[in-house]
Parts: structure tokens; sequence; C-alpha cells
């Protein structure tokens, strides 16, 4: 199996959030007291050394594309240890000079003034959890912030210098209507963020949501609000490029976009998952989910939670699982230069889908059609052995 090493990124998860949201299925841990903050920076460091350890021939001479801060909450974190972490990182491996910097963001949680804070430690991109812009819907959801908190932290960020900003939006919501959905992506756009997140609320197992399901729009419902908000979408100017993904041209999301095409990435954090490529092949590692655990591993062995090697028949399932979501696709010779497999690996469900309308018919690209796109499932699954 004969590997391209692919760009690299770098993954940090940062475990706490003010409160649990009822249909959140990440690594989040609510808040009981004050975490160690400054202590949890000093073992993402150490985790960081430890996996440089383990994947020095994969990683050495590569340089890091993108950063994501993602959680949780990240923005609990003080810009003083994000900074701490970022100065860190660099001292550990060398970065892009365009590297994109990501921060998720809680509108509830960021105090006044902090947004110049975190672009003086490095970071150049904000993703904003908004979700909504109505207010009972973000209180059915669980969220600790008003639309209107939402709204201005958005001015602030801009206000502080941050250009490029995302907003997150749900739809299909608890009793959700049409209208409602897109005002929430009207109201959005107004604010003139670089890139729009727009994904379906789904329930997930062990989540609140999943033991009491509120009432959701059914699948017509869906359908139609997602066909009218990527409407709306694409006449402010922003242009569908993944599944769930709309950006101003220039601004579609690298680190995303790495992820998509298959891209290698470090995961440092309670619970962060990784995926680096070396000449064994594909490797997913993960760590620990439990904060107090994570924090005792100190760098060691025990902060793995599980490490293996994907198999050759998996790795069809998994590149196309990533691929296909982009609108695009991918030029279809990546599938060999990221999974190291034949492209004959996968003709036969190449022939079934292209038969089905569900991919393009050609040679030269991977790519889903529209309806492909609305039976995305269906046609990844095609892929799996």
């Amino acid at each position: 199996m004969s590997l391209v090493p692919p760009p690299l990124s770098l993954y940090v998860h940062m475990p706490w959030c003010v409160r649990k949201c009822p249909y959140c299925d990440f690594n989040s841990h609510g808040l009981r007291g004050t975490p160690d903050y400054a202590s949890y920076v000093r073992t993402l460091l150490a985790d960081l050394d430890a996996d440089l350890r383990d994947f020095a021939g994969a990683v050495e001479g590569r340089r890091v594309e993108t950063v994501f801060f993602g959680g949780g909450t990240p923005s609990l974190f003080s810009p003083e240890l994000v900074g701490r972490f970022l100065d860190g990182a660099r001292e550990r491996l060398p970065f892009a000079t365009d590297a994109e910097i990501t921060l998720e963001t809680n509108p509830g949680t960021v105090e006044h003034g902090r947004f110049d804070g975190y672009l003086t430690a490095g970071v150049n991109r904000i993703s904003f959890g908004v979700q909504s812009f109505d207010d009972k819907a973000l209180h059915r959801l669980g969220r600790i912030h008003s639309a209107g908190e939402a709204a201005d932290a958005v001015r602030q960020a801009q206000d502080a210098g941050i250009a490029n900003i995302n907003i997150d939006l749900m739809y299909a919501l608890p009793e959700q209507m049409l209208a409602g959905a897109i005002d929430d992506v009207d109201r959005a756009v107004a604010l003139r963020p670089t890139h729009v997140s727009h994904y379906q609320l789904t329930l997930e197992p062990n989540t609140a949501f999943a033991a009491n399901p509120p009432p959701l729009p059914d699948d017509d419902a869906a359908w139609a609000i997602q066909e009218a908000c990527e409407a709306r979408l694409a006449e402010a100017g922003y242009g569908q490029y993944e599944v769930s993904a709309y950006a101003l041209p220039g601004r579609r999301c690298a680190h995303n976009l790495n992820y998509w095409r298959f891209g290698d990435y470090l995961g440092i954090g309670a619970g962060a998952h990784g995926k680096i490529s070396d000449a064994h092949g594909v490797r997913r590692r993960w760590k620990t989910r439990l904060p107090a655990a994570y924090l005792a591993s100190e760098g060691q062995p025990a902060r793995i939670g599980g490490d293996s090697l994907v198999s050759a028949a998996d790795l069809p399932f998994e590149y196309m699982l990533n691929a296909l979501r982009l609108i695009d696709g991918v030029p279809s010779a990546d599938f060999a230069a990221r999974t190291g497999l034949p492209r004959d690996t996968i003709a036969p469900a190449l022939a079934t889908c292209v038969a089905r309308g569900w991919l393009v018919d050609d040679p030269a690209v991977l790519r889903t059609t529209l309806l492909g796109q609305r039976f995305l499932n269906d046609v990844i699954e095609a892929f799996m052995v």
C-alpha cells in the first residue's frame, strides 16, 4: 500500500461547556466548579509531544495547514491559554504562514473584549454556535444565549478585526415551520459572516432528546426547509460546497475541507480523534474521553483510548463517507493517493451508483448528482463491504 502524504491539520478538543445541550452527542461535559484550564493546556502539549514521538516517521517535515479548537466550548479558555498552546505547538511543529486557526465559540460564554485577545493569540477564524435566532427555539435547544446576544457577539468579533467568521445554524427544529427556518437564515446573512454551516437537527443516541424526543418536522417538511434555505443562502452569495456548508468566495473552511478530502490530522485533547497516513496505511487514534482521566495521563500511554489501522476492506467506505459530502466531488485519482488502493477496488460500486443516477458518469471525478445528494447515505453504503 503506497500513500501520498496528504495535508496535515491539528484538532484540539476542549471538553467543557457551561451546560450540556439535550441534542448534543459530542464529548462535552457541563461545568461543575471551575476546571484547571492551565493544567489542561499543559496536558495538551504533553499529548502533542507523545503523538509526535509515536508518529515521528509520518509527520516529520510536514507543516500544519489548519488548527481547529473544538468542544465543548473552547471560548471558556482565556486568550492567554489559547495563545500558550499555539506558541507551544509552533515550537514543536512548523505551521504554514497562512494557517487557518479556528476557535469554536458559544455566544453566551464570550466576555466583551476577548476577541482582540484571541486574535493576538493567533486565532484568525471564529465559529459561533448560534443554532437559531429564535429565542423560543434556543430555549428548547437548551442554549444559554439569546438571539440578541448572538448577534452582538458576531459584531464584537468583527469589530475586533476577525474577518473570517462562521455561524452555525440548525434547521428542522422542534415545531419549526418553514418561515422560521428562513428567518434564521435571513438574520444570519444580515450579519455578513464569511461562512454559514446549516445542518439538520437529528436525534442522536444517548442524548436527552433521544430519550424524550421533541416534535420534529417530518422528512418532507425538513427537505422543503433545506431546499428553501439553500436558495436563500445562494441569493445572498453563499455558495454551497459541502452538504451542510456555505461560504462567500474564497472563504471555505480549510480545516473541514481537509477532513472531507481524507487528509491527515493529529487529534489532541480528551476524546479527540486523529488520522495519520504512514508506510503501514491509514491509522486512526482517539484519546480517553473523561477529562479527569485525560488530565491524569499527562501525555502517558493511558491518554490513548484506542488506536487501529483501517483495514483495506473499510477504506473505500471511510473515504467516500467524507469525499462525497463535497458538492464538487474530488478527482478520481485522489482515491488511490489517499487510500493506497487501486481504483479497480471500487469499480463495481461506482458502476452501481452511476446506473442508479447517484454519481455522475465521469471517470475523472467522484461526485454525486442532485439525486445522489438527497440519498447520500444510500450512496455511501454502496461502498461498504
